[in-house]
């Protein structure tokens, strides 16, 4: 029976794919999704849940149109973002353009291909990366040209930022900016190619301060040992130790920097960035924030997640794409896995290429490379359930989180996040037994010793005075006890 449903689900997308062939809009029911939705359990165990998230469109290029014309198809587009205003922004690289649409992303508003240079007009070439800063600054990662690009709001060219000078750097390094963000205070900071020292930052006067969260590479004392014994030769054809690149980037309105990098263990895929440089992230229960957990398989689908971008939300949520399996991993500020979706295939809803990610309102969407299309995922009621109860808890509002908590466990009996939640807000209430039993079936072990803790307090201070009664009893029958022993002693001895 399972196996008929597993070939029910596909079939039933194919034949939503050939309705709505020629519409801009696809819509796909929630019991119709083309990917498993799971989770993983406390000992690393796939459990399956309802879809957090369904796909809802896929717009493509050729159905976009700009002054009465369609722009035609995306080609190899690379990035995506949202201005404070809504607006879309699409760096369109292999058509060597930015593509900005409407909130809706049914309007192109306007499309960036050349601009004014000091009374010359200049192209763009590759555009690899584009992000809006809050002022609405617009700042571009002119790949080809080997630059960062700034215009101010009506796109009119503000600033040039090319060949950064520094000891810091090799004489031979060539810029080749791949991803640009920027924070509250305009600092720049930029993912270029081949540079595995960290990101690059640079002021908004655009001068090269240094590198921004080098990820250091530990080697063991066994690696060690043998590359001080081996020959030039041996230690030519071994690995170089070398740190991980960044891939994707994203700024918190705190000013905290979300990056993704590539690991070869999958355990961590993300990083937390404060303002010195330092990882803060948390790592939740198990400490895995490398996507899935399963690292088995063949082909493409050996070996660990690979986190291509990351997408910051609000109340401390934000996710992951993996361009391995096509999975997007979402997860809250305690570095706990929230769900996971999305999938790789040739389906309404699923990825061949998927390079970028954004949030816009309660959808999720995903730009796709080889596709070259925008997919939109609509919340669902268990998506957005959890959404609202991480978003309580984020604000410390664990009572009135509960009831969310108790409908997401209707919808998915055994999630350990809610159970937790729950436990949570009964241990903030000071119902410790209560509490104690839904951690227990969160598998919350930390928290557990808390409740645990405080109800053996609360029984022994509600039990204190026939506790204390029972002890002076036992002594006054030990003292009893030991006289009448005494006295019999004195009267053998005296016999």
């Amino acid at each position: 029976m399972r196996k008929l449903n597993r070939l029910a689900r596909p079939l039933a997308v194919l034949v939503a794919v050939l309705i709505f062939a020629n519409t801009e809009t696809v819509h796909v029911k929630a019991d119709d999704v083309p990917y498993d939705t799971y989770n993983y359990d406390y000992r690393e165990y796939i459990h399956y849940t309802p879809a957090a998230y369904v796909p809802e469109s896929v717009r493509y290029g050729r159905d976009l149109f700009y002054e009465g014309a369609s722009i035609g198809d995306f080609k190899t587009p690379q990035d995506m973002c949202k201005s404070p205003t809504g607006e879309v922004l699409v760096a369109d690289t292999g058509n060597d353009r930015v593509v900005v649409l409407d909130a809706k992303m049914k309007k192109v508003l306007r499309i960036l291909t050349t601009f004014d240079n000091n009374g010359k007009q200049d192209k763009l070439g590759k555009p690899y990366g584009v992000c809006v800063s809050e002022k609405g600054n617009v700042y571009i990662a002119d790949s080809k040209n080997k630059r960062v690009l700034v215009f101010d709001p009506d796109y009119n060219l503000k600033q040039i930022v090319s060949e950064p000078r520094s000891r810091s750097l090799d004489a031979g390094f060539v810029f080749t900016p791949y991803k640009v963000a920027v924070d509250y205070a305009d600092r720049i900071y930029v993912i270029a190619q081949n540079m595995f020292e960290g990101i690059m930052v640079f002021e908004t006067d655009g001068q090269f301060t240094g590198f921004f969260g080098t990820i250091s590479v530990d080697i063991s004392l066994w690696e060690k040992f043998w590359r001080r014994i081996a020959t030039k030769e041996e230690r030519a054809n071994q690995k170089l130790f070398i740190p991980t690149e960044f891939t994707g980037i994203d700024v918190d309105p705190e000013g905290f920097i979300y990056a993704t990098n590539i690991t070869t263990d999958g355990i961590q895929g993300v990083r937390r960035l404060n303002p010195s440089g330092q990882d803060v992230i948390k790592k939740g229960e198990n400490g895995n924030l490398g996507g899935d957990l399963q690292i088995s398989g063949t082909g493409s689908y050996y070996g660990p997640s690979q986190f291509t971008d990351v997408v910051y939300r609000k109340n401390g949520i934000y996710s992951c794409l993996d361009r391995k399996r096509g999975r997007i991993f979402t997860y809250d500020h305690e570095g706990n896995l929230l769900y996971i979706f999305g999938g790789l295939g040739t389906q309404v809803g699923t990825f061949q290429m998927p390079v970028a990610i954004e949030e816009f309102g309660n959808s999720l969407s995903v730009l796709d490379a080889t596709l070259g299309t925008i997919i939109t995922f609509n919340v669902t009621e268990y998506g957005n359930c959890i959404n609202e109860a991480v978003g309580l808890r984020f604000d410390g509002d664990e009572t009135q989180a509960v009831q969310i908590w108790q409908r997401v466990l209707e919808l998915d009996e055994n999630n350990e996040l809610a159970n937790t939640g729950i436990g949570k807000a009964y241990l903030s209430a000071g119902e410790y037994k209560k509490a104690m039993k839904y951690l227990e079936l969160g598998m919350n072990r930390d928290y557990y010793s808390i409740a645990y803790k405080r109800y053996r307090n609360e029984v022994l201070k509600q039990n204190a005075s026939w506790f204390l009664s029972g002890v002076l009893v036992l002594i006054v029958a030990a003292v009893v006890y030991k006289n009448r022993r005494k006295e019999r002693r004195e009267k053998i001895n005296a016999d």
